[in-house]
């Protein structure tokens, strides 16, 4: 099983972070790559429509408000890559009210491409969305 892990300090304290992106269906609020999210199943999935019109299908595995991170896994995309289950988690930096570490990080078997290939691709993408993120947060 392959695995990446991308965090950034974003400037904004983690509950101010915590309310843009801890929603399960708040993608579009601070992803631009991601403008369309269909919650269904009360919430428990997301059908999410990417920049380009491709449908990716998540699952919320794990959701805990207090410690202020979720986990997901995909159930359909057009990635090459099967078993995938992402977190996402909003970290308080000590002594910094206005400073947040948000972590994206994943596992998932490469199908159809190497490991290097998957975990390039998943950096890229975390790395993009945290970028969004601070843009979002500093806009």
């Amino acid at each position: 099983m392959a695995s990446t892990s991308v965090s950034r300090i974003v400037p904004a304290s983690p509950d101010k972070v915590w309310s843009l992106i801890g929603g399960f269906d708040a993608l579009p609020d601070w992803l631009p790559y991601i403008p369309e999210s269909t919650p269904l199943e009360g919430g428990r999935v997301r059908r999410l429509k990417n920049s380009d019109g491709e449908v990716i299908i998540e699952r919320l595995v794990d959701f805990n408000e207090t410690e202020r991170h979720y986990s997901y896994a995909i159930l359909q995309a057009p990635f090459p890559v099967n078993g995938y289950v992402s977190t996402i988690r909003v970290h308080t930096v000590r002594e910094q009210e206005n400073a947040t570490e948000v972590q994206w990080s994943g596992r998932f078997n490469p199908d159809g491409a190497t490991e290097q290939e998957v975990v390039d691709l998943f950096t890229g993408i975390y790395a993009d969305g945290l970028d969004a993120l601070h843009q979002t947060l500093t806009a």
